[in-house]
């Protein structure tokens, strides 16, 4: 189990990065750390492996406290595995000699299965024997993925580990490698501002912003029910609107956050009544971008296209 206590950390003295977070992660857990950049994700992973020392507060893992370079002449937890964004890669050695660089040369067979594993995860077989440096930035990413998890860490930390790579790779990839995290036990912390690394395979998912964590738990409850605007419209676009908009004569009005996918057009009562503005081809429908009073931006998706300059009346979907 990891724990944080009250954990603060700053670069400089005026400016605090990480700002009194308590924190706990369950063994076997996928956590998505969600928030736009510079919020202070990567720092805190950095914490968590022990590359800084803390301003205040303290970090433990499996009752263990983890201290930071004052107090490691190498930092870092065994462990442990961090993947940073720059990879950290040998490029002048082959991409199975980078995997099998934690992997011990006593068993030599072991060592060959092993990597052919990891080459086989991350789709990398044809490349084994050619050097880092001739590879491209996705397939690198592939690599040190791979690196990370070749010695079966107890926890892994991951710092936008998709974020080279081709979308047509992507989603498999995902697939592959949190069912093998599953499948092992291996908790995981991953650190994005992507959306689709977090929703279907993060087990929950904590929303920082300015260094606080500001929204945690369940991830579909987050996704469902978030605390404000800001921790919605990391999963998309996302409809700051209120109850008396559908029913004028409520007497208990309060904020509705909605997303496209959430409002449908509609004859009924207890509708807006907007006016097209752009109309977004997406694949399986469209994305509509209309006005509303007061020259209010609304997001809705409908599976037609729908010219610019229409006028539509959108209910609430669940309402239908």
């Amino acid at each position: 189990m990891l724990l944080l206590k009250n954990i603060s950390f700053s670069y400089t003295p005026n400016d605090i990065t990480i700002k009194d977070i308590d924190w706990i992660v369950e063994k076997g857990k996928n956590v998505a750390l969600l928030g736009e950049s510079g919020c202070g994700k990567s720092t805190l992973l950095k914490l968590i492996y022990g590359l800084y020392d803390l301003d205040n507060g303290e970090i433990l893992w499996n009752n263990k406290q983890v201290l930071g370079p004052a107090h490691n002449l190498v930092p870092g937890v065994d462990s442990m595995r961090y993947l940073a964004q720059d990879f950290d890669l040998m490029p002048y050695t082959t991409v199975a000699e980078n995997i099998g660089k934690y992997l011990s040369n006593f068993y030599p067979k072991q060592k060959e299965q092993r990597i052919n594993e990891l080459l086989h995860l991350v789709d990398l077989e044809s490349f084994a024997d050619m050097k880092v440096k001739y590879l491209s930035g996705g397939q690198q990413q592939r690599v040190a993925l791979a690196r990370a998890l070749a010695s079966e860490p107890e926890l892994l930390l991951l710092d936008e580990p998709f974020s080279h790579i081709d979308y047509s790779r992507k989603s498999t990839l995902r697939r592959k490698v949190f069912s093998y995290l599953k499948q092992k036990g291996i908790s995981c912390i991953i650190a994005t501002h992507d959306s689709m690394d977090v929703l279907g395979f993060a087990d929950e998912t904590i929303v920082l912003k300015d260094g606080r964590i500001i929204d945690a738990g369940d991830t579909q409850e987050v996704y469902e029910f978030p605390s404000d605007v800001y921790v919605a419209s990391l999963f998309g676009e996302v409809n700051e609107l209120y109850i008396s908009d559908f029913t004028p004569d409520t007497k208990n009005d309060e904020i509705l956050l909605l997303y496209p996918h959430q409002l449908m057009i509609s004859k009924q009562k207890g509708v807006l009544e907007v006016e097209v503005e752009e109309c977004y081809f997406k694949g399986d429908g469209y994305l509509l971008q209309a006005k509303y009073k007061n020259s209010r931006t609304i997001y809705f998706a409908h599976p037609l296209e729908i010219k610019p300059g229409a006028n539509v009346k959108l209910a609430l979907k669940k309402y239908q």
